[in-house]
């Protein structure tokens, strides 16, 4: 059970590290007082924040922005910053993010807006830079 559970817990770092950049510190206290949970937490994690496009999934900018727009329905700023900022990383825009939190204050009311959704457009929109176009061999990219 041992293997299993420093396996998982392996998988686990592995995909926040490749998604996320680091295992948040929450997740950290996670695995230090509870590893089985974090080795589970981490398989399950692993197995959706693969892109899966190639074989007709979501890809991770599509997971990553259903996260945002969870995370504002249910109040957490702090969640919605993270994974808003994972999905501008992988080209998100401003227009798109804007669409799903108009779909958010439809479902959830105008309070979804007023205490996250509003903060999340705020900060994506400080951290836009319009992105370099170079010419290459066939065109643009």
């Amino acid at each position: 059970m041992t293997d299993l559970i420093q396996q998982a817990t392996a998988a686990g770092i592995a995909n926040f590290t490749a998604t996320n950049g680091r295992v948040p510190d929450s997740f950290q206290l996670l695995a230090k007082h509870a590893p089985a949970a974090f080795a589970g937490y981490g398989l399950i994690r692993s197995a959706l924040m693969a892109d899966n496009s190639a074989a007709g999934g979501l890809d991770l900018k599509t997971k990553e922005f259903i996260y945002v727009l969870l995370d504002v329905l249910r109040g957490d700023l702090k969640g919605a910053l993270s994974h808003a900022g994972n999905a501008m990383k992988l080209g998100l825009t401003l227009p798109e993010l804007a669409e799903g939190l108009v779909q958010v204050i439809m479902v959830g009311g105008i309070n979804t807006w007023n205490m996250v959704g509003q903060e999340v457009m705020r900060a994506c929109e400080a951290s836009t830079v319009p992105p370099t176009r170079e010419p290459t061999e066939g065109g643009m990219r």
